[in-house]
């Protein structure tokens, strides 16, 4: 047993999803979240700037006395994760592996979709990944740079002209190549999953990064023996490195449920 709390971090909002999924899948853990929102997005930087930003946040969350960090950003865990693993004595959690294990298991027709922020499709993660999980899948990757922006200003509502017309712009091509999986290789992108699915059609199942990271947390937990006492009730502190407000805002929509406290503004270049 092992009560110590839980780090995740992200560009913004987006990491929300997956902590959403924590908290449902481990109520008990105690988690300590970071919003790099003075710096979002990050699909966009070069994979040094990235590192840099990654290790600032992880020596951050590492203020704190964690047992284990998730890594809910795509672009990072596409480009940093093995470092960050690396010069870490943690365990440490990324979204790719887990979310191409369940996305190979739902495949019917071996064909995989995989929307991500442009740094994570040049990283060539994901298909590396699935490529060495079966060699036989069909890769077809589609960065879609405006998504991250978008969802952070909260348009991400059917009905709204801008998210659905860049949706369809971005994804049409990618139906038409006949996938019947599509990877959300971004944690923001649960946020777009109506949007996204009116665009696929019922017959593509979508596979969600934050969620399978969580159940991968699960999985490292209990067999490295870091599990809270099941009679804990769990919760989340929110830092974010500018303007707690806007984050406030939007974060319940992220969450599903209303903030039972604020988000306290670091700096996050003294780390």
């Amino acid at each position: 047993m092992d009560n110590r709390p839980i780090g995740v971090f992200d560009s913004g909002l987006g990491g929300l999803t997956a902590v959403k999924a924590l908290r449902q899948i481990l109520p008990e853990e105690k988690l300590i979240y970071f919003g790099d929102t003075a710096r979002v997005p990050y699909g966009g930087r070069s994979k040094e700037t990235l590192l840099k930003y990654a290790r600032q946040d992880v020596r951050f969350l590492r203020s704190f006395d964690l047992k284990a960090i998730v890594i809910a950003c795509g672009t990072v865990s596409t480009t940093s994760l093995d470092t960050l693993q690396a010069e870490n004595d943690l365990p440490i959690v990324g979204v790719v592996e887990p979310t191409c294990r369940r996305a190979l298991l739902v495949t019917k027709n071996k064909k995989v979709g995989i929307i991500a922020t442009l740094a994570s499709i040049r990283s060539g993660a994901y298909e590396a990944m699935l490529r060495r999980l079966d060699p036989a899948v069909e890769i077809i990757g589609k960065p879609c740079p405006l998504f991250v922006p978008l969802v952070e200003n909260g348009r991400i509502s059917r009905g709204d002209v801008v998210i659905e017309t860049v949706a369809r712009e971005y994804l049409e091509p990618l139906k038409a190549t006949g996938v019947d999986t599509l990877i959300l290789g971004c944690t923001h992108y649960p946020l777009l999953t109506e949007i996204i699915g009116d665009v696929m059609g019922p017959e593509v199942t979508l596979v969600s990064a934050g969620e399978e990271s969580a159940f991968e947390l699960k999985r490292l937990l209990k067999a490295g023996s870091l599990r809270a006492d099941e009679g804990q009730t769990g919760g989340v502190d929110f830092y974010v490195s500018d303007r707690p407000e806007d984050f406030e805002k939007i974060a319940s929509v992220f969450l599903g449920t209303e903030l039972s406290h604020g988000a306290e503004r670091i700096n996050i270049e003294q780390y």
